[in-house]
C-alpha cells in the first residue's frame, strides 16, 4: 500500500471555555473570560505526519501573540487577557498538496468595575455646583460582550417613564457605552444615594457591578491651590517641594502630580499633598502638575515649570575681516571673536572679556556686543578693530549665571602672528587605506592652522549614518577611529573643518577612500548529500561575494587528501565530479575558495545513512488484545527517500518501557526494494497492560545503520469490533471533510439552530431525541447552489486479521449504518461510496437515497466487502431550494453482515426513488387485501 497523504486539521478545545458557537459559513468562535487558560489543540492527520504551526492575527494593530508563533499541536495561554482575543489559525503541512488550515475565533469577554461621572448643564454653572436645575449622572464600564446599564435612586428601580424629573438615555455617538441619567429642575428627592449597576447578563459567570454615588446639596467638583511659585529656578542638587492643597470638593478629591503628562522621577517622593524633588539634576527639569479629580465636572488643574540652571557647550571661532577675500588676520584689519554657550534659564546668561588675564572693557576699538541678531541666542562678540601688533594675546571669554551656584565657563582664545586659517591634507599613506575585516583602522586628516578646529567626518559617496550612528562624527586631532571593520564601511570617507574652535571661513575638507578586504562567501556552507555505492554525483561551491575577486583559488579535499587544485578567472563556481562512488568515497569533502584576506569553505558530507522512517499515525485500532494482560499494536511507517542510498537491508527495532532505561533490540529483515510512501507493518506483541513503550527504529544498509525515529505507543482499551460516531465530541471521531467539493458539513445541536433562517426544514433533535446532542447537517441556505457538494469521510479503516501474523484469505464483511433526516420540499440527494487504498480515484457507491423523507430520523444499514484499507464516505447534494437540509448521527461500522432491516427504515442499498415509490405501491395494496380477507 502506498500512503501518502496532504495534511488534513481540525481545532478542538480543552480550556475553560464558557461558550463554543459554531457560525454560519465563516467561523467557529471560542468564548473564554479573562482571566482563564485558553487551550486549543490542532488534531491533525496525514503521512509523512504534518509540522503544525499556530499563529495569530491581531485582536489590534499592535497585538503581535507574544512576538511569535508556536509550534505545537497545543496551543496554552494561561491568564488570557483581552488583548490576547482574535483569530487564531492552526496550519499544518507536510509537503504534498497544500497546507491545511484551521481558524478558530477567541473572543475574551471581561467587565470592569463601572465608573461614574456627574456635570451640570453647560453654561449654567454658579458657585454652588448643584443649585443649578440640570444634573447628568454618567455611568460607563469597559466590557466584552456589550453592557447593560441600570440606575437605582436609594431601593427604587428607575425607568423611563418613571418619574417625570428623571431622563435615562444613552447618547447617540457612544454606541451603547455609556447610559446618562438626566435629573431636571432638581428637587429635594433628588438628593439622595444612586447606584448604576452594569451588567453582561452572566455570560461566562462574569458577575454584575455597581458603583453608589452620594448626591448631596453640597456635591462640588474639586478646587485646589499650588502653594508655589511660576516658575521655580533651582541649582543642581537642590531639594525642591511643591505643595498642593484641596480647597473644595465633594466628595473629597484624590490628588495625583505628572511630569510633562508622564511619569514623575523615579528618586521624587510622595507624601499627601507634598511632592519632594532630592537632589534635582537638569532631566528633572520641565512642567510639573497637581491633578484633583472626583468624578464631579471636570479635574482641577495646576501647573509650575521647574527650571534647573545649566551652562553647558562651550565653544568659540575667528571671523577675519569680511571685506578682504584673504582669510588671514593681519595688522590693520578687523577681527571678531565669538563665544557661546548654553545657558538655562538664558535670561541670566552674562559673559565678560578678559586680555591676558585683565578685565576688558569695550572700547572704540574694542567693541564688546552681547545681542547680536545674526547669531544664535547665548553669543557675545569681540570686535577688535584696526588691528594692531599690541592687540595679540589672549583673549578670554567668560560665562556665568546672574544668580551664581553654577561655576563659569571660560573659553581661551590665542591671537598673535601665528594665528592662522586651518588646511587639511590626507597622508599619502593613508588613501587609499587598504584593511581586511574585523581590523581596527585609524583614518587620519592632517590639520594645519592654529587654532586647530574640531573635524567633522562624515561618508562622501552615500547618505548613511557613520559607524557610531551619526550621521556626522566630531574628532580633534583629525584621526577617525573604526574598530572591528566590516565590509559595510568601506567607501569614501569626507573630512571637514567644523566653524567652531577655529576660523569662522569656508570649510576646508578632503576625501579619502577605505577599502575593505574581505575572503570570499560561499554557498552551500554545509550540507549532506546521501548517496548509494556505485553511483555519480556532482559537487558544487560557488562564490556569492570577495574582495579582491578578480583571480580567486581554490583547493578540493576529501578529509587530509588533496584531490584538485585551479584558479577561477572568470566563472564565480568550482564543480567536482564523482563517476562511482566506492567506500574510500565516503567523507567530508571541502572546497576551499581563496582571495589575500583569507578563505570560504563548502563542506559537502557524503554518507551512505538511509533517511529516518516516518511512522503513520493514521492507522484506525492499530491497537488489539487477545490475552487479557497483554496487547498488540500494529506499528507502521514509511520511509524517507528510500532510493537516495542503498537498498535497506533491514530495520533495528528497539522497544523499552517509558521511564526505563533498558532497550530491546531486534532486527526485522526486509526482502524487496521499498517504495517511495509504501505502508510497512510490523506487529508489536506481549505489551503489557496499561505501560506505555517507547519505539526506535533504524534503517539498515551496506553502509550500516541510517537516521532513527522514535514514537511514544499508549495503551487504550479498544472498543470490540465496533466503530460508533455520535458527533457529540469536537474532533467528531477524526471524520475529515473533503476540500474539494462547494462547501462542507456542519456540526450542530437543535438548541443552538437558528430555525428563523431555515424553516420547514431539518431536525430539531439529534437521533436520540435530545435538543442537547449534536448531529452533522449540510446547509442549503445562500449560497449554496443547486447541485452544490459536500462530503465528510470517516477515519481510514484496516483490514486486520484476528491473527495478527495470519494474512487475509477472503474479503471480511463489515456492517455500515447511520441515522439520516431528510426533511424538507428541496430534498436534494443523499449518497454513501466505499473509498478503498487499493482503488485511488474510485469510489464505489453503496447507497442513495433523495427527497423529502419525513420529519424523522431514519436507519440505513448497509453491507460493505472491502479488500483493503478503506474509508467510507458521505455525500449530500443540495436540491432546488433552502428547504433541503439533510442530517445524519449514530455512524456505525461494526463486524459482520448487518442484522435485519430497522423496521423504521424501508430502503434497500441503492435504491432509486422510482424503486421506492413501487416498493410503497406494493405494500398498500398488501395491506388492502389483507383487510379485504378479513
Amino acid at each position: 500500500i502506498i500512503i501518502m497523504t496532504p495534511p488534513n486539521v481540525r481545532i478542538i478545545h480543552s480550556g475553560h471555555a464558557c461558550n463554543i458557537e459554531e457560525e454560519r459559513y465563516t467561523e467557529r468562535v471560542y468564548t473564554i473570560r479573562e482571566g482563564e487558560t485558553l487551550e486549543l489543540t490542532c488534531l491533525v492527520s496525514g503521512h509523512p505526519r504534518p509540522q503544525i504551526r499556530w499563529t495569530k492575527t491581531a485582536g489590534s494593530a499592535t497585538d503581535r501573540f507574544q512576538d511569535s508563533s508556536v509550534f505545537n499541536e497545543t496551543l496554552r495561554i494561561t491568564r488570557i487577557q483581552r488583548h490576547q482575543g482574535g483569530r487564531y489559525y492552526c496550519k499544518a503541512e507536510n509537503g504534498l498538496g497544500t497546507p491545511a488550515i484551521k481558524s478558530i475565533r477567541v473572543d475574551v469577554y471581561y467587565l470592569d468595575d463601572p465608573i461614574v461621572t456627574v456635570h451640570q448643564s453647560i453654561g449654567e454653572a454658579k458657585e454652588q455646583f448643584y443649585y443649578e436645575r440640570t444634573v447628568f449622572l454618567r455611568c460607563a464600564a469597559n466590557s466584552n460582550p456589550p453592557v447593560r446599564y441600570s440606575w437605582r435612586r436609594g431601593r427604587e428601580f428607575l425607568s423611563q417613564g418613571s418619574d417625570k424629573g428623571v431622563e435615562i438615555y444613552e447618547p447617540f455617538f457612544t454606541q451603547g457605552e455609556t447610559k446618562i441619567l438626566k435629573l431636571k429642575n432638581l428637587r429635594p428627592q433628588d438628593y439622595a444615594n444612586y447606584t448604576c449597576t452594569a451588567s453582561v447578563r452572566n455570560v461566562c459567570g462574569i458577575p454584575d457591578k455597581s458603583l453608589l454615588f452620594r448626591l448631596t446639596n453640597k456635591t462640588a467638583s474639586p478646587t485646589i491651590k499650588l502653594l508655589v511659585e511660576d516658575p521655580i529656578v533651582a541649582n543642581p542638587g537642590q531639594t525642591v517641594v511643591l505643595v498642593c492643597i484641596i480647597s473644595g470638593g465633594e466628595p473629597t478629591p484624590t490628588l495625583t502630580w505628572v511630569r510633562n503628562n508622564e511619569e514623575l522621577p523615579k528618586k521624587s517622593n510622595l507624601n499627601s499633598e507634598t511632592l519632594t524633588i532630592p537632589a534635582i539634576s537638569t532631566e528633572d527639569a520641565g512642567v510639573y502638575s497637581c491633578v484633583a479629580s472626583n468624578n464631579v465636572g471636570n479635574p482641577a488643574k495646576k501647573s509650575t515649570n521647574i527650571v534647573v540652571r545649566a551652562l553647558k557647550k562651550g565653544r568659540f571661532w575667528i571671523t577675519p575681516d569680511p571685506y578682504h577675500n584673504d582669510d588671514n588676520i593681519q595688522i590693520g584689519r578687523e577681527v571678531k571673536i565669538s563665544c557661546q554657550v548654553e545657558a538655562t534659564p538664558p535670561e541670566e546668561l552674562m559673559f565678560s572679556w578678559l586680555k591676558n588675564g585683565r578685565p576688558l572693557r569695550s572700547s572704540e576699538r574694542m567693541v564688546i556686543t552681547q545681542t547680536d541678531p545674526d547669531v544664535a541666542p547665548g553669543t557675545t562678540n569681540l570686535d577688535i578693530i584696526d588691528l594692531k601688533f599690541t592687540d595679540f594675546g589672549t583673549y578670554t571669554c567668560v560665562a556665568s549665571l546672574k544668580n551664581g551656584g553654577i561655576p563659569e565657563i571660560s573659553i581661551d582664545v590665542n591671537i598673535s602672528s601665528t594665528t592662522v586659517p586651518p588646511n587639511l591634507t590626507v597622508p599619502q599613506e593613508k588613501s587609499p587605506l587598504l584593511s581586511q575585516e574585523g581590523d581596527t583602522v585609524e583614518l587620519q586628516c592632517l590639520v594645519s592652522g592654529k587654532p586647530k578646529p574640531i573635524i567633522l567626518w562624515s561618508r562622501a559617496d552615500k547618505e548613511v549614518p557613520m559607524p557610531d550612528g551619526n550621521m556626522q562624527t566630531e574628532s580633534y586631532d583629525g584621526v577617525l577611529r573604526i574598530v572591528n571593520v566590516s565590509r559595510e564601511m568601506a567607501g569614501t570617507y569626507r573630512c571637514q573643518t567644523s566653524q567652531y574652535n577655529g576660523f569662522n571661513v569656508k570649510p576646508r575638507e578632503a576625501i579619502m577612500e577605505l577599502i575593505v578586504l574581505y575572503p570570499p562567501t560561499v554557498e552551500p556552507v554545509y550540507t549532506e548529500i546521501r548517496q548509494g555505492l556505485g553511483r555519480p554525483f556532482l559537487l558544487s561551491c560557488r562564490v556569492l561575494r570577495a574582495h579582491p575577486s578578480k583571480v580567486l583559488d581554490y583547493e578540493w579535499k576529501l578529509g587530509t587528501r588533496l584531490l584538485t587544485v585551479g584558479q577561477l578567472h572568470t566563472r564565480d563556481e568550482t564543480e567536482y565530479h564523482v563517476r562511482a562512488l566506492n567506500r574510500e568515497g565516503y567523507g567530508a569533502y571541502t572546497c576551499d575558495i581563496k582571495n589575500e584576506a583569507g578563505a570560504g569553505r563548502c563542506t559537502f558530507l557524503v554518507t551512505g545513512k538511509a533517511y529516518a522512517p516516518e511512522f503513520y499515525y493514521d492507522t484506525y485500532s492499530a491497537l488489539w488484545q487477545n490475552k487479557p494482560r497483554v496487547y498488540g499494536f500494529k506499528l507502521q511507517w514509511t520511509q524517507m527517500n528510500p532510493n537516495a542510498v542503498d537498498r535497506i537491508m533491514a530495520y533495528r527495532l528497539g522497544i523499552k518501557q517509558t521511564g526505563h532505561q533498558r532497550w530491546w533490540e531486534q532486527e526485522i529483515p526486509i526482502e524487496d526494494n521499498i517504495q517511495k510512501g509504501e505502508l510497512l507493518t510490523y506487529n508489536l506483541t506481549e505489551l503489557i497492560k496499561p505501560e506505555a513503550y517507547q519505539v526506535r527504529l533504524t534503517p539498515i544498509t551496506r553502509f550500516g545503520e541510517g537516521d532513527s525515529t522514535e514514537r511514544i505507543i499508549r495503551y487504550c482499551a479498544p472498543v470490540n469490533g465496533k466503530f460508533h460516531c455520535g458527533f457529540d465530541e469536537d474532533t467528531i471521531c477524526m471524520f475529515i471533510q473533503d476540500k474539494t467539493e462547494e462547501f462542507d458539513w456542519t456540526r450542530h445541536s437543535a438548541s443552538t439552530r437558528d430555525t428563523k433562517y431555515t424553516p420547514n426544514t431539518g431536525p430539531s433533535s439529534d437521533r436520540t431525541g435530545s435538543k442537547q446532542g449534536f448531529y452533522m447537517y449540510i446547509e442549503t441556505s445562500r449560497p449554496r447552489l443547486e447541485g452544490d457538494k459536500a462530503r465528510l469521510l470517516t477515519p481510514s479503516f484496516n483490514i486486520a486479521p484476528k491473527n495478527p501474523y495470519g494474512n487475509v484469505a477472503t474479503s471480511p464483511t463489515y456492517c455500515f449504518s447511520f441515522y439520516y433526516h431528510m426533511y424538507g420540499k428541496h430534498i436534494g440527494t443523499l449518497n454513501v461510496y466505499l473509498r478503498q487504498k487499493s482503488q485511488t480515484g474510485q469510489d464505489t457507491s453503496v447507497w442513495t437515497l433523495s427527497g423529502n423523507q419525513g420529519d424523522r430520523w431514519r436507519q440505513a444499514r448497509v453491507n460493505i466487502n472491502p479488500t483493503s484499507s478503506f474509508q467510507m464516505v458521505l455525500e449530500g447534494i443540495r436540491g432546488s431550494g433552502i428547504e433541503g437540509d439533510i442530517a445524519i448521527d449514530d455512524v456505525t461500522i461494526e463486524e459482520g453482515e448487518c442484522r435485519d432491516p430497522p423496521p423504521s427504515s424501508n430502503i434497500r442499498s441503492l435504491a432509486s426513488p422510482a424503486a421506492v415509490h413501487i416498493w410503497q405501491l406494493w405494500l398498500t395494496l398488501l395491506l388492502v387485501l389483507v383487510g379485504l380477507r378479513r
